[in-house]
Order: structure tokens, then sequence, then C-alpha cells
């Protein structure tokens, strides 16, 4: 049986090249491809066509709850539930519900980001399919890595490995799947 591919890989050894391949890659249409650096570079984002975040607006509306079910809270078990007259006050009075409302805002909206945070970056993900491709267990030490996924409408083998060559791309290969694990192997 045939070994499928999974991505075509290059390597570069500047931020700044790297940047420049992302940039082509993206103006040739590919969409599922993805770069893996030693550390943030500065317009890589920008450069690989990725869209901001929703996650601000996540926490926004994990601050609203929280801030919500804090007034819904107090009002409720204030002025209804278990009406108490503590010293002449109101049995709910928003001056004097400004610390827990305070502390629930922040309590929830820390939840909706962590567990949107988490949900957005796909984690834990405990496996990746390239993991064992020597370029990109390089990339966490001294190498850039660009890869363009095999489920890329656009994903051809000896186009994609012409595109990374003709962009500065150094060991270009084509990472293949096997029946038990995934290995590389590399091909022209």
């Amino acid at each position: 049986m045939e070994a499928k591919p999974i991505a075509t890989i290059a390597e570069f050894h500047d931020p700044d090249a790297i940047v420049a391949a992302a940039r082509a890659v993206h103006e040739r249409g590919y969409a599922k491809f993805d770069c893996y650096t030693p550390y943030p570079v500065h317009g890589l984002d920008r450069a690989m066509g990725v869209q901001r975040t929703i996650l601000p607006y996540i926490s926004f509306a994990g601050g609203l709850t929280g801030l919500a079910s804090a007034l819904l809270l107090q009002w409720w078990t204030g002025g209804f539930d278990y009406k108490l007259n503590i010293g002449g006050k109101p049995f709910f009075a928003i001056q004097f519900s400004v610390p827990v409302d305070f502390e629930l805002t922040v309590l929830i909206c820390a939840f909706f980001t962590l567990i949107g945070l988490l949900h957005l970056c796909r984690l834990p993900t405990w496996w990746h399919p390239l993991q064992d491709d020597s370029s990109f267990q390089r990339a966490t030490d001294d190498t850039f890595v660009l890869a363009i996924f095999a489920d890329d409408p656009r994903y051809t083998t000896s186009d994609t490995q012409q595109l990374l060559k003709n962009v500065g791309g150094a060991n270009v290969h084509v990472h293949y799947a096997s029946n038990e694990n995934t290995e590389a192997v590399s091909v022209g």
C-alpha cells in the first residue's frame, strides 16, 4: 500500500526568508499551511494571512456573564429569597454589591478566556502529524520551517516542492504517513 503524503516541508535559516516564503505561499492561494519557528517572528502571521482571533469577544462574554450572574445572585438572595435588614441598608443596593460584582466578573472572564483559548488552539493535542520529521524537530532550536499540508485543495506534491524551492527553502521534502505511524521520507 502506498504511503499517503501529509505535508511538504521546507527549512529556512533566516526570519525574513520565512516571512517572504509565507507571503508567497499565501499569495499562491494555499490555505492549509503553517510556519514553525524557534521564537516569535514579527509580521509572520500577517504574511500568512492569519485572521484576528475571536478570543477578546469570548473574554468579554465571560465578563458580562460574571457580572450578570453576580448581580442576579445578590438581587435574588438579598431582595427576594432571604431578606435581612442589616443596619437599615436596603435589601439590594448596587453600591454594596461592587466587590462581589468585580470578583465574579474577573473569575468568570478568566474561565471563559482559558477554555476559549484551549478550544481555539485545539489543546490539549497530544500528537502532531509532523512530530517525527527532523526539520520539524529543529524548529524548536535553530531552524524556521514552513509546511504545506496535503489536504489543501491546491496541493500537488511536485508543484508544492517546486514552489518551496523557488522561495528559497532548503531541505525541501515530503513527509509521508505510514500504516503504523508517520515517518519522513525525502523525495527529490
